[in-house]
């Protein structure tokens, strides 16, 4: 998402200023290895990853790999479409999406619960919907429905292709803990075939914030024995 960037040979940058042997990948794609090695995803197989953050990203891995398909794309649940006009689950369920969502209603009643937690914020809103729905607020509450729900309807499109055995909730936005893991396991069912249901797994990450690292020295054992 940072321009000026396509197209520069990164890797081979890194290497040569280094003198070191270099393995680059999509931080989801890196956050999906540790949480299926070393978290939430451990023991099950395959495993899709969504996180939920600046934008939506998914990983996927099968027996213990990052799972790339072919070039140049990688798990792109973001752009999954929720409609034919065009609108995508980045669109409703990142974080700047819940942020555009409560100022949206935070602007139509200023006297809310959640406007009172915001108070002068004019950024990140969406950190304070724990806390509102804590307080019960019903605008917090409409607002995780909406957003659970179109997550929920994506997360079957990925479970009617591939049916993972574990589906795991991370970025940002997971932080919202169980409030979010709930409203979306009730959506879920729904949009599922029936031959599919109960459908997969649902869970947190467990790695939280450390989960790139985890993937990313994962990434890097797995290539020092292979290079073996």
């Amino acid at each position: 998402h940072i321009s000026g960037w396509s197209g520069f040979p990164m890797k081979h940058w890194l290497k040569s200023l280094t003198d070191l042997p270099v393995i680059m990948d999509n931080d989801a794609n890196v956050a999906a290895l540790g949480e299926a090695l070393a978290g939430a995803g451990k023991g099950c197989n395959p495993i899709f990853y969504v996180t939920l953050g600046s934008g939506v990203g998914g990983g996927v891995v099968v027996d213990g790999a990052i799972y790339h398909g072919s070039k140049p794309s990688e798990s792109e649940i973001g752009h999954i479409r929720l409609d034919r006009s065009g609108l995508i689950v980045e669109q409703e369920c990142s974080g700047w999406a819940v942020d555009r969502k409560i100022r949206e209603v935070v602007k139509e009643r200023p006297d809310s619960c959640l406007a009172q937690l915001i108070g002068n914020s004019s950024s990140n809103e969406a950190e304070f919907l724990g806390d509102a729905l804590k307080a019960k607020c019903p605008l917090a509450q409409s607002i995780l429905k909406e957003t659970s729900q179109s997550l929920a309807f994506a997360l079957s499109h990925v479970t009617h292709l591939f049916h993972p055995e574990a589906i795991i909730l991370g970025g940002g936005l997971s932080l919202l803990g169980q409030p979010l893991l709930k409203g979306v396991a009730v959506e879920f069912s729904q949009y599922l075939m029936e031959a599919l249901k109960p459908g997969p797994v649902i869970s947190l990450a467990e790695l939280r914030e450390d989960v790139v690292p985890v993937g990313a020295l994962l990434m890097a054992g797995a290539a020092f024995l292979c290079a073996d």
